[in-house]
């Protein structure tokens, strides 16, 4: 039996703890998590770090397979993440069924957080937006970045921020916050997660096993419920 070594970025966190103990009672096999935000991840394997397995937006996948960082073989879809807005529980629900909509959330809020731009795909689309909606000047010192997983959702939960913009998969079933709904189809990003062996695993056959547990359709209602849309 091996010790798997899983480098995944925080979106499908909760999910994996959840499932984990399933797949190590039925494999035998033991796992092990880092999980951090994409740009650390990919500097970590920049820097020599080893993993069996790497959980990342498949658009990141691709060239890692390109460059034969990844195995083609036991790949797998693991769910869609759409970005979607939150706020304090209690806290009324802004606006967001339009492009327009959204601009106007964001002007009348005291402050908004999201990921920073750069570190996570979220994070460098909102950046974006807010560029694309032509607000950039006028929400100066209103943007916190903030990762969700590193004190973002505790923001918004607190009421320093009064919106939060975060992949869903961060966001559903926090203590304190409400989840507002995604953001309108025109400006949407949606991160399609999946899983590949790298090729250097020494265990990869462990590891291709890890991810058809987690991608099995007896495991679609857990990734449901974490905040993962179904695979197309």
């Amino acid at each position: 039996m091996a010790t798997i070594r899983i480098m995944s970025g925080g979106a499908p966190k909760e999910i994996f703890l959840q499932l984990t103990p399933q797949f190590e009672r039925q494999s035998g096999h033991k796992v092990d998590y880092v999980f951090a935000v994409m740009s650390a991840l990919r500097d970590k394997l920049a820097a020599g770090e080893k993993a069996d397995v790497l959980v990342m937006p498949t658009n990141i996948l691709d060239g890692y397979q390109k460059d034969n960082i990844v195995r083609a073989q036991g790949r797998a879809v693991l769910g869609l993440v759409p970005i979607n807005a939150v706020v304090r529980m209690g806290a009324p629900k802004p606006d967001l069924s339009t492009s327009e909509k959204v601009k106007q959330a964001m002007l009348n809020s005291r402050a908004i957080t999201h990921a920073t731009p750069g570190a996570t795909p979220s994070g460098t689309h909102m950046g974006k937006l807010v560029e694309q909606l032509g607000i950039a000047d006028a929400m100066k010192g209103k943007i916190i970045h903030r990762p969700a997983l590193e004190g973002g959702v505790q923001l918004v939960a607190s009421g320093e921020a009064e919106i939060g913009f975060y992949p869903k998969s961060e966001v559903v079933n926090i203590d304190g916050l409400k989840v507002v709904g995604p953001l309108p189809a025109a400006i949407q990003l949606t991160t399609i997660y999946g899983a590949a062996v790298t090729a250097a695993s020494p265990a990869p056959d462990a590891a291709a096993a890890f991810i058809k547990f987690m991608s099995d359709p007896a495991c679609r209602a857990a990734w449901a419920h974490a905040g993962f849309d179904p695979p197309v």
